[in-house]
């Protein structure tokens, strides 16, 4: 049985599109948001971490201070978490195939492969490891977190780059993220009106 927690991190600025709140842009008619929330409907648990608005059920916490970066994300959605399932994924709430892309990323980070590893990231095409599309041990991420208390980082790299990790080429998802004007259009992602 596959038991994992998700950490959706949705806190960010937007401030390369113009200041819109990435989360809620809409993209066939759904929030970047709920189209992240459906593809971790499997989790234990599920947690925003942001200034949105979540469907009952799912936790919501904002990181410290405000618009603190990812990794401040993911710490403070670790933490909202009152117990810890043995894997969690981290996510980005700003993926339009994340659906497609969270079952590529399933399949093989509960496959033995990947059963040495303390996690699996997709990569996107020029094979970077995407951090916020990745699954952890929870012990692993646990322990670099504790890390950043002492050392003070603040990027993902130094985050989760220290751990042993499976990079995964997805087949047919995409890894692209909504970040500028011209992602947005290309993804027909559009403001609520």
């Amino acid at each position: 049985m596959i038991v994992y927690d998700a950490i959706i991190v949705a806190g960010g600025r937007g401030s390369r599109l113009g200041g819109v709140r990435k989360p809620e842009l809409r993209v066939r008619g759904r929030r970047l948001l709920d189209l992240a929330l459906a593809a971790v409907s499997g989790a234990r648990a599920r947690v925003v971490v942001g200034d949105v608005e979540v469907p009952g059920g799912v936790l919501l916490t904002r990181e410290d201070p405000p618009y603190g970066g990812p990794v401040a994300g993911v710490e403070a959605g670790f933490a909202a978490l009152e117990s810890h399932a043995p894997r969690t994924l981290l996510l980005a709430a700003d993926l339009p195939d994340v659906e497609a892309a969270v079952a590529e990323l399933l399949a093989a980070a509960f496959s033995p492969e990947a059963d040495a590893a303390d996690g699996v990231c997709l990569c996107d095409a020029d094979g970077r490891l995407q951090w916020l599309l990745g699954v952890y041990r929870t012990d692993a991420l646990a322990a670099r977190l504790a890390a950043r208390a002492s050392e003070g980082f603040t990027a993902m790299y130094r985050l989760l780059e220290p751990l042993t990790l499976v990079g995964v080429a997805p087949s047919a998802a995409s890894v692209a993220d909504v970040d500028t004007p011209q992602d947005a259009a290309r993804w027909g992602a559009k403001e609520d009106t």
